[in-house]
């Protein structure tokens, strides 16, 4: 079952379930994919946005809810920040299961050697390798600091 389909069925059971929150939260996610469709179609391309491009949005959706939960939390809006986090754990019922640290740095090491990355110039490269095997099972933001220093001490 494809992720679109997925969220579909999750759509239709937390209609069923009448579980408001979650739903809302469903909700958002398929807008999101829909608007990308959209755009996608605007560009000449039919079939609208791909599983690696689903996975994308639902990473960017995490990352927007965790600094806006932060932010609440920091202006001490504690019931908005609980919302998000709710919100953060519906959309990742939907991404792979999150690489540690150590599969990560081994998945950093692969990429270099799998290029045979030599420089920090390589470091587009392994990072467009990274992001076509490993999208929405790493933050990509933290990847990057991790390669350059793999990258420097080689």
């Amino acid at each position: 079952m494809t992720l679109r389909n997925e969220i579909n069925t999750a759509l239709k059971q937390a209609m069923r379930d009448r579980a408001a929150e979650r739903l809302s939260t469903l909700r958002l996610i398929s807008a999101a994919i829909k608007d990308r469709d959209i755009a996608a179609r605007g560009e000449g391309r039919e079939d609208g946005v791909g599983e690696d491009e689903v996975l994308a949005i639902l990473s960017k959706m995490v990352k927007q809810r965790q600094e806006s939960a932060r932010t609440y939390e920091e202006g001490g809006r504690l019931d908005l920040s609980e919302r998000e986090l709710n919100e953060i754990t519906v959309i990742e019922e939907f991404l792979p299961k999150q690489l540690d640290e150590a599969e990560t740095a081994a998945a950093i090491e692969a990429a270099i050697a799998e290029i045979g990355a030599g420089s920090i110039r390589d470091m587009g490269k392994v990072m467009g390798a990274l992001k076509s095997k490993y999208t929405g099972q790493m933050d990509f933001g933290q990847v990057g600091p991790m390669v350059k220093d793999q990258l420097n001490k080689g």
